[in-house]
């Protein structure tokens, strides 16, 4: 017999699906702090003159654009362990559950972000880079007061997707047992025994709109303002 649909319950679970925000969150911060670190080597050995660098970080972005999330997230939780033992002794079965998807999605992120850095980087004018050499300032400082600010904000419309999917491939976090506000609603949906399941999948929606709205307006306000007085090419 199919159950009634009960939309009150969507307002009845959010409260309890809203602790655990503070775990969504904490993934995609530490898959953000994982990631733009590996992506920004990742783009500079791909700008680099060394052609065997160049080679190698072209077939890591390759390899792990072309890896599913799910896929990646295995390879860590079930494979990553086993390395470790085999090659230095170490047991890390009893690591925290949030290290192994900040690992696998972070991963799998900084082949999107190399590629974001590396063709925003690319759409800045290599003539102003020049000209701000031969007017006296450094390397460095040409790329970090003159480069720089318009790569980031070329970048930003592509960081700010790349997050938002980032945010929504976190729910495979209950795949491994990190319980999370995706794991939290299927426990809802488990002590039920499979009622109001529609109802707290809709909750879950409602959750993951919200967030995805509020970065999009975050993004759109940081473009705002640090785009005023720059002009591509």
């Amino acid at each position: 017999m199919e159950k009634p649909f009960y939309p009150e319950f969507i307002f009845t679970v959010i409260p309890r699906l809203l602790p655990f925000l503070g775990i969504t969150s904490g993934i995609l911060l530490g898959t953000i702090l994982v990631g733009l670190p590996a992506g920004f080597l990742l783009a500079k050995a791909e700008l680099g003159k060394n052609t065997a660098l160049r080679r190698i970080s072209g077939g890591i972005i390759e390899a792990f654009r072309c890896t599913p999330s799910i896929v990646m997230l295995f390879i860590m939780f079930y494979g990553l362990p086993k390395l470790f033992l085999a090659v230095s002794g170490i047991d890390i079965n009893d690591w925290p559950k949030a290290f192994f998807v900040t690992t696998a999605l972070g991963l799998l992120f900084a082949a999107s972000a190399a590629e974001i850095m590396r063709s925003a980087y690319q759409a800045v004018d290599r003539g102003q880079y020049e000209a701000a050499v031969t007017a006296g300032l450094t390397a460095f400082q040409a790329f970090y007061r003159i480069v720089l600010p318009q790569a980031f904000v070329v970048a930003l419309p592509n960081l700010g997707n790349s997050f938002i999917a980032l945010l929504k491939e976190g729910s495979l976090a209950y795949t491994i047992g990190l319980i999370d506000i995706m794991g939290e609603g299927n426990l809802i949906i488990q002590r039920n025994y499979g009622a109001y399941a529609l109802e707290t999948y809709i909750a879950l929606s409602v959750i993951y709109w919200t967030l995805t709205i509020l970065m999009e307006q975050g993004f759109r306000r940081l473009e705002s303002h640090y785009s005023k007085g720059f002009r591509l090419r």
